[in-house]
């Protein structure tokens, strides 16, 4: 097939080349399957993105594009132009893309499902007070949208009503969003993949090790554990594949597949789990559309599976392909 790989540049330089290291990943891997690949990159110029599609015109879309100029909820519209081109792409749409980023939304259909997750309260500017239950200190706060742990870092964690407000305000007024607040769930956690849209399958569960965490760090992904190379935070964790009891496995991966399902996911995502020391199993968050480099969770949890990087790049297609051919 003609596939192109799309997609989001850091400038409006149509030159630049600087590209996520999965692009180059995906799209080499594509052409070793046997298709011809293009990659088209855009900031955020909508009629470049029509017209570079216009001029490749191809069968299917691989959609890397996870913000759109500055707007990091970009990924949201372009699936909906995508839509209204009639191309077809891999990944979530639009509607599925916004209910997993919007982690209120998220809570409310897992509680539809009577599925376990921390119970909430949020803080908006432009909306009424919302709250998912009575909570107990200590709170989680975050972002209610942003993902890649924007906005999470050591004040995230709060004992008391003035710190919580503190938090609520520093986030509307840095990432113009509004705040949700959790109770922190003390556990072991882990990442399950899912791939598939008619009989979803759970893959491996990943657990992420904090035994080398700093002392009396509450044990979160937060931005420094991320992405911060130099912090103890970012040297003291690592993800290795889950070493479990079968039955403790197969529940995490039915918690998965349930969360999976009623956010509508679509070809493959990620939940995100916390396992208490009672057995409870809480959905933390769905991350629909995954990150798909080499050295990712998924892809990790995929070749343990049995599916290696090329293989799990074909089922991606294969999934998209079968279900857009379902659906016409």
């Amino acid at each position: 097939m003609k596939i192109t790989v799309l997609t989001y540049l850091d400038s409006d330089n149509e030159n630049s080349k600087e590209y996520d290291p999965v692009v180059s990943q995906v799209a080499r891997t594509l052409r070793r399957l046997g298709h011809r690949v293009s990659v088209l990159g855009v900031h955020g110029d909508v009629k470049r993105l029509i017209a570079g599609l216009s001029r490749r015109k191809p069968d299917l879309v691989f959609n890397l594009m996870e913000m759109f100029g500055d707007n990091v909820f970009g990924d949201i519209p372009v699936t909906g132009l995508l839509d209204l081109l009639g191309v077809r792409y891999t990944g979530s749409g639009p509607g599925e893309l916004y209910l997993s980023q919007d982690k209120g939304l998220t809570k409310k259909l897992l509680a539809f499902e009577e599925i376990l997750y921390p119970r909430y309260a949020i803080f908006s500017r432009q909306a009424a007070f919302e709250t998912g239950g009575n909570l107990r200190m200590p709170l989680f706060v975050k972002p209610l949208r942003s993902d890649a742990s924007l906005g999470i870092g050591g004040k995230s964690l709060v004992h008391d009503a003035a710190a919580l407000m503190e938090r609520v305000a520093a986030i509307q007024k840095e990432l113009d969003d509004a705040a949700l607040a959790e109770e922190y769930i003390e556990g072991r956690e882990f990442y399950v993949g899912v791939l598939g849209n008619a009989q979803p399958k759970a893959l491996p569960p990943v657990e992420v090790d904090f035994t080398g965490f700093p002392e009396g760090v509450p044990k979160v992904m937060d931005s420094k554990a991320k992405w911060d190379e130099g912090s103890k935070e970012y040297k003291g964790t690592k993800s290795v594949m889950a070493t479990l009891p079968d039955e403790l496995r197969a529940r995490l991966q039915k918690v998965a597949v349930d969360a999976y399902r009623a956010l509508r996911v679509r070809d493959y995502g990620r939940v995100d789990l916390r396992l208490t020391d009672t057995g409870g199993i809480y959905v933390l968050e769905v991350n629909a559309s995954c990150y798909l480099e080499k050295s990712s969770e998924f892809a990790m949890a995929a070749a343990a599976a049995g599916l290696d990087y090329p293989r799990l790049i074909e089922e991606v297609v294969n999934l998209a392909i079968d279900r857009q051919k379902r659906r016409r």
